[in-house]
């Protein structure tokens, strides 16, 4: 019997060290972290955005369009998928109903987090939360439908450290703990010294947000293990070396220049025709 993608993810997470995790937005930049050797990868809200709409992280995409493109992501791969779920899309009968979606869609673990919606990347201006009474309600929600059949794990955020401070940030990640969330995520510290409090005052499963030239400092994987983190997610890295290699290869055209580009057997290979030619085979009538 085949293991679902949570209890691979369960796995995973029982393991010794620091699980690193990369950030995708579609089918293809998730089957490129699993050939890679990823164990896992991260469907991020503001790449999907970014890649299926030109649109910024503020809101603007829909929960059917998450979970559409959730589909297509959890498909592709054998590696357990992170969602990015944003805030629930709702009040707490829709979260229940995001949760039971993503898990449906094939989804490891769910991210939800405390922003007033419409939310915003945790590392742009703009953010505020809603009052810890309703944030508590959004996991408790969240946590209810996998303790009613929603083979997923929970991953609660806080948006707090931005909009109060980070005793506001701490005692809600310690709060969701308590309620049952699998994985806690204080979003954006600013410093180590603030990293090292996170991982010091919240128990439990911890998440470490790396965007570069974001808030958070970049340290080594092994500092970030031995500082207490469990997880290291990297969301925007993929979308953002992919923009800046399209805009190369764009300039590159517009002056006659030939662009860098895979060779033409490496490229067929990587989206999938090896396999097919051999699958082609095997049904082919004589």
């Amino acid at each position: 019997m085949n293991s679902s993608p949570a209890d691979k993810l369960r796995l995973l997470l029982q393991k010794p060290g620091l699980l690193v995790m990369p950030g995708c937005h579609d089918a293809l930049s998730a089957s490129l972290c699993e050939q890679a050797g990823f164990p896992t990868a991260f469907m991020s809200g503001f790449a999907v955005s970014a890649s299926r709409l030109a649109l910024p992280d503020t809101g603007l995409i829909s929960f059917a369009e998450l979970l559409d493109q959730g589909r297509n992501i959890c498909a592709a791969v054998n590696i357990p998928i992170w969602g990015d779920g944003d805030t629930g899309f709702g009040n707490a009968i829709n979260i229940k109903r995001t949760v039971k979606g993503y898990a449906d869609a094939g989804f490891a673990c769910i991210m939800l987090e405390d922003q007033v919606a419409p939310k915003r990347c945790g590392h742009t201006r703009g953010k505020s939360v809603i009052e810890r009474k309703e944030a508590a309600s959004r996991i408790q929600a969240a946590v209810d439908a996998r303790n009613e059949g929603a083979d997923i794990l929970i991953m609660a955020r806080t948006d707090a450290r931005a909009t109060h401070n980070l005793d506001e940030a701490l005692a809600r990640a310690n709060l969701f703990h308590d309620i049952g969330a699998d994985i806690n995520f204080l979003e954006a510290p600013e410093s180590i010294e603030e990293m090292q409090t996170y991982c010091r005052e919240v128990p439990g499963l911890k998440v470490v947000n790396l965007i570069e030239h974001g808030k958070t400092p970049l340290l080594p994987h092994q500092a970030l293990e031995e500082m207490g983190f469990k997880i290291a997610v990297y969301p925007l890295t993929l979308l953002n070396v992919s923009i800046l290699a399209m805009q190369q290869a764009l300039n590159s055209l517009k002056q006659e220049q030939k662009p860098e580009v895979l060779d033409f057997a490496r490229l067929t290979d990587t989206v999938g025709f090896t396999h097919y030619y051999q699958e082609e085979e095997k049904y082919k009538l004589t």
